[in-house]
């Protein structure tokens, strides 16, 4: 029965592995044939549409193909994402132009070494997205794919607000919770902004903006670069590209910015406050913090969740003390993968013909104000406490109140040590300076849930 049933098996293996044979011997065949009529057929397409051209005429038409011609000439019937005409201008005075402009960003990130992670990646991604014929920002281009795949979905921006996160501590703001107040104060410039930007479009013709773009412009006071893209992804993405340059620059700009404000709103007496030692805080609290951060925001404002959540998640991890790994790979890896992305996602949106328009102008000047704006309001907001709290608060840790972490909390330091040699406030900055990145989340939140 075994030699039987043996036999079986190789006779029923046989016969498969010869059918098999035969149906990849009939392919060939039959691929050939497709083969050669499709080549047939394309030879005659070919030899219909065939023209005799001369080597003069060859060389005209190859010059047309070139990047020279695109910028002196323009590449006619060119439209944008809306099906609309792009313009001539746009085409060639307009990409020069962006390429100067681009230059300075280079300068400013290299040479002066302003926010180069971010400005860097997003110069250069400007850069591409102004190589005529090339169509990097199209759906099939490089800078397209990366656009719809992290930034049309505010996606980059949440896992930057993971990273930072993991980054943060929030020890000094807990030793001495009264400092969250002046976070909150900041966030006055983004409401105020808000309002202004509204009016100056109602009552003036300098600028005319809807009132989603206000709220896109106004979160640039917030000295927020992650929160503006979010922002500005959800309600105005024609002005993303020109937000998140704003954003980013008076990131950058915050030791030049910010020092004028703080001297201009506080008296010599005021600046050499030394305010006392604050006490140690348990891992307990910095554990559960996050999460009674998290919890009140699904509790009473449901929008701001991406970014609060995002934002809790990488600080819990980091706080648990039980996943290193993930904390470290949000700190380092991921944070600096997805910041390649967004610099060139958003650079994506540096094209002339959206980048060179009067309200870009708008855009700096009500983003430089807003930016100043919130400086001053958590300054004076810092003199007021000091006024009535027992202990002394040295009003100058107000203006860490904006979201530019750590910057603004160092440039804090520095202005207080330079009124008072050996006067060190870089930890009680960091105080309001974490609580500012919390309220600029919230201040999304509001935005997106008034204007969304």
């Amino acid at each position: 029965m075994k030699r039987i049933f043996i036999a079986m098996v190789i006779a029923w293996f046989g016969m498969t592995t010869a059918s098999t044979a035969s149906e990849h011997a009939g392919a060939p065949a039959e691929a050939s044939t497709k083969t050669y009529m499709s080549q047939a057929d394309r030879k005659a397409a070919e030899a219909a549409s065939f023209e005799s051209k001369g080597i003069g005429q060859m060389m005209l038409d190859f010059l047309k193909t070139t990047g020279i011609y695109a910028l002196v000439k323009g590449e006619p019937g060119l439209k944008n994402e809306k099906g609309e005409p792009v313009s001539f201008f746009a085409q060639t005075w307009g990409r020069i132009i962006m390429f100067v402009i681009i230059g300075l960003l280079f300068y400013l990130a290299i040479a002066k070494g302003f926010e180069p992670l971010l400005l860097l990646p997003i110069a250069f991604g400007g850069l591409l997205a102004n190589i005529p014929l090339a169509d990097m920002t199209g759906p099939n281009g490089m800078l397209g794919i990366i656009y719809n795949m992290g930034i049309a979905n505010e996606f980059f921006p949440l896992l930057i607000f993971m990273g930072v996160g993991a980054m943060t501590d929030f020890g000094p703001l807990l030793s001495n919770p009264k400092t969250a107040l002046l976070g909150g104060a900041a966030q006055f410039g983004i409401f105020g902004s808000l309002v202004g930007a509204a009016m100056l479009s109602q009552y003036t013709p300098l600028v005319d903006f809807t009132l989603k773009q206000c709220a896109s412009i106004s979160i640039i006071g917030g000295a927020d670069g992650p929160t503006s893209i979010f922002i500005a992804s959800a309600l105005s993405p024609e002005l993303l590209g020109a937000i998140a340059v704003a954003a980013y620059s008076y990131m950058a700009l915050v030791p030049v910015i910010q020092p004028p404000i703080m001297k201009a709103l506080t008296t010599p007496q005021e600046r050499q406050i030394v305010m006392t030692t604050t006490r140690k805080v348990h891992k307990r609290e910095k554990l559960i913090f996050p999460l009674v951060v998290m919890f009140m925001t699904i509790l009473f404002l449901p929008e701001a969740s991406p970014l609060i959540g995002a934002f809790a998640f990488g600080n819990f991890a980091k706080e648990s003390g039980v996943v290193d790994r993930l904390s470290n790979e949000m700190q380092n890896s991921l944070i600096n993968i997805v910041t390649i992305f967004l610099g060139l996602g958003v650079g994506s949106t540096l094209r002339a013909d959206k980048f060179l328009v009067p309200e870009t102008l708008g855009i700096m000047i009500i983003g430089l104000l807003a930016f100043a704006a919130g400086t001053a309001a958590g300054v004076l907001m810092g003199k007021l406490m000091n006024k009535f709290s027992k202990d002394p608060i040295n009003p100058l840790i107000g203006a860490a109140g904006v979201s530019a972490v750590p910057m603004a909390a160092r440039v804090v330091s520095k202005v207080g040590a330079d009124a008072k040699p050996g006067n060190i406030l870089l930890m009680h900055a960091m105080g309001p300076n974490v609580a500012g990145v919390i309220g600029s989340a919230v201040a999304a939140g509001v935005l997106l849930s008034i204007f969304r």
